[in-house]
């Protein structure tokens, strides 16, 4: 199913907005939404949520062979999927261009940028290493999606645990976690991804656009960068040619961008960290709106009782005298007839009699009914008392 085409009127006031500075949720020219992240009950779970684009991250691992190139270094394995529960315009069991893309630019800031120290996940050198693999699924699409799933990938990564093991001659031994403590991840650093939209072939750019923006965009360029200022990926898409300056400004503009999620994703890891080490509720259903969905009753608020029927009299004190009812609430005017209950059939007229001929009104144009009713009513009293003819 494709998605709807925004209108020639919907695609010029996007465009009127971009030119005045203005955005259509009140955002500046440089702001990202609001970020959530919200960890699970297992490890490496995490649910992202920007503005409303939501995507989840789950991280698994099992015991593989390694590469024959790479015998000492573990294998990291990326999955994105875009399910037409995100938007009406994915569809399902299909590569689309978009996804492609996304799937190698997600590749490109979080395996090539080495991130993970990949030799810590080996067990037996040429036999046995760690796979982890990394499944990003779309929840709702609303704009953004590789800076929302570069979020979720790497706070996922971060907040996973592998299990602990043991090497005896050629048995290799995996513990639960209830026998020993899971490991984290050796992690170097955290590139994240931050796109800036242009538009008016390159004239003017917005900083996480939402998607009627992406819509009516010329060109998008998207930066994955560390807290430390290093860049570890780039790419620009669109087809339009950018100044030298203007890169230069969005790396500037991404690595303060950058700092503040960093901070908000560490953040994040050390409250779940609390959280599970006080033994306190953790996971997504602690993270939802209790009043709105998992709560089937709410406290009783207290309401004072004692002064109600001195207010309810002061009330009615106060209130006006109703005004006298109307008997009928029908009112007779100017050329009208009525036929009901309690008045005279003024309708009645028999076939055989002719018509009076009707006054017309000279200043307003109408027929004076009342008139002629009148005389129909004179008719049939004067019928009513003829005497009867004998045979």
């Amino acid at each position: 199913m494709r998605d709807t085409p925004l209108s020639n009127c919907e695609r010029r006031f996007l465009l009127k907005a971009v030119e005045e500075k203005k955005r259509l949720d009140g955002r500046q020219t440089y702001d990202y939404r609001n970020i959530k992240i919200t960890f699970g009950t297992d490890y490496g779970c995490c649910i992202v949520e920007l503005g409303r684009t939501r995507v989840l991250c789950q991280v698994s691992c099992e015991l593989v062979p390694p590469k024959d190139s790479r015998p000492t270094e573990g294998i990291m394995f990326f999955n994105l999927e875009l399910s037409p529960m995100a938007s009406p315009a994915f569809e399902p069991n299909r590569q689309s261009e978009l996804l492609v893309m996304l799937n190698r630019q997600l590749e490109r800031c979080l395996r090539n940028s080495k991130c993970i120290d990949t030799e810590s996940l080996c067990v037996v050198s040429g036999e046995k290493v760690w796979q982890i693999r990394v499944d990003v699924h779309v929840l709702n699409h609303d704009g953004n999606l590789m800076d929302a799933a570069s979020i979720a990938a790497i706070s996922a990564l971060s907040h996973f645990r592998r299990p602990d093991v043991a090497i005896q001659g050629r048995d290799i031994t995996v513990f639960s976690p209830e026998e020993r403590d899971p490991i984290p991840l050796s992690i170097y650093h955290m590139p994240i991804c931050v796109s800036f939209a242009f538009f008016l072939q390159g004239s003017y750019l917005l900083v996480d656009p939402c998607e009627r923006e992406e819509r009516v965009k010329d060109g998008l360029l998207v930066i994955a960068m560390n807290k430390h200022r290093e860049i570890c990926s780039i790419q620009s898409s669109g087809g339009i040619m950018l100044l030298k300056d203007q890169v230069l400004r969005c790396s500037k503009i991404a690595s303060v961008k950058v700092s503040e999620i960093t901070e908000l994703i560490n953040k994040a890891l050390e409250n779940d960290r609390k959280i599970r080490k006080e033994g306190g509720k953790f996971g997504f259903a602690e993270s939802m709106p209790k009043e709105r969905i998992t709560a089937l009753k709410r406290d009783e608020a207290p309401v004072e009782m004692t002064d109600v029927q001195e207010t309810a009299n002061e009330i009615v004190n106060r209130t006006e005298t109703p005004t006298e009812a109307v008997s009928s609430p029908v009112l007779v005017a100017m050329g009208t007839a009525q036929v009901g209950e309690g008045i005279v059939n003024s309708w009645g007229l028999d076939e055989d009699e002719e018509d009076e001929p009707q006054t017309e009104d000279t200043k307003t144009g109408s027929v004076n009914c009342k008139h002629t009713l009148y005389i129909c009513s004179e008719k049939k009293k004067r019928k009513s008392t003829k005497p009867s003819k004998r045979k």
